[in-house]
């Protein structure tokens, strides 16, 4: 079953509607751009531990030290990680935080970067999202699912159970087509459900969430 992140909160508000029209993961960014928070926001908007929610800190190049320093005081369930890492320090940071690591690729054409079965299996997780040079993500840029049926069956072949995490440009009007080809374990949104950067629209929200889950449902 497709499950739901809203990312890009910058207002509790938002993250309270996001949990309550059915998102399973809620994230905020770390690293960089118009949406960037101090942990102590990402604290705030996040909220505290919680069933069935898990709360998502999205990272770029951040020195290890203080992406385990930031996840320790949000207390994060899931650290996503948009920097160079490689498979090796993928684990390290897995064993170090004893959180879910979320290492990100970034796909121009249809096929997937070398090392990402190297992530996939230090990770158990692997977030598939657009290459734009100088946009860590929230880019609006879609992928080619179609195109990249192949790759990620190979990739789901290589390391068995990975947790597909799709990203990049997906919005309510195309959730249902994302999840029919490709069939991802999480779809991530953020610009695709926002009026502003940042600033979540309660009504693209709901319809994103309730296409996804409908799109998942058919799919089982």
């Amino acid at each position: 079953m497709t499950r739901i992140k809203i990312c890009g909160l910058t207002r509790a508000d938002d993250a309270r509607d996001a949990e309550a029209y059915g998102a399973a993961y809620l994230g905020s960014i770390l690293a960089s751009g118009p949406r960037l928070l101090t942990a102590e926001q990402a604290r705030q908007v996040l909220g505290p531990p919680r069933a069935g929610i898990a709360r998502v800190g999205v990272f770029g190049d951040q020195p290890e030290a203080t992406v385990l320093a930031q996840a320790e005081l949000i207390d994060l369930d899931v650290l996503q990680l948009h920097g160079a890492y490689t498979a090796h320090g993928v684990q390290r940071l897995r064993d170090r935080s004893a959180r879910v690591v979320w290492p990100v690729v970034r796909i121009a054409g249809h096929t997937l970067p070398q090392d990402a079965i190297d992530l996939a299996q230090a990770a158990g997780h692997l977030v598939l999202d657009a290459l734009v040079i100088g946009q860590l993500g929230g880019t609006g840029v879609a992928l080619d699912w179609s195109g990249l049926q192949d790759a990620v069956a190979g990739l789901r072949a290589a390391v068995p159970g990975v947790h597909v995490v799709l990203a990049g440009g997906l919005r309510p009007t195309n959730a249902a087509e994302a999840i029919r080809i490709l069939r991802p374990d999480v779809v991530d949104v953020s610009s695709g459900v926002e009026t502003a950067p940042g600033v979540k629209d309660p009504v693209l929200v709901q319809q994103f969430v309730q296409a996804a889950l409908g799109a998942a449902e058919k799919s089982r």
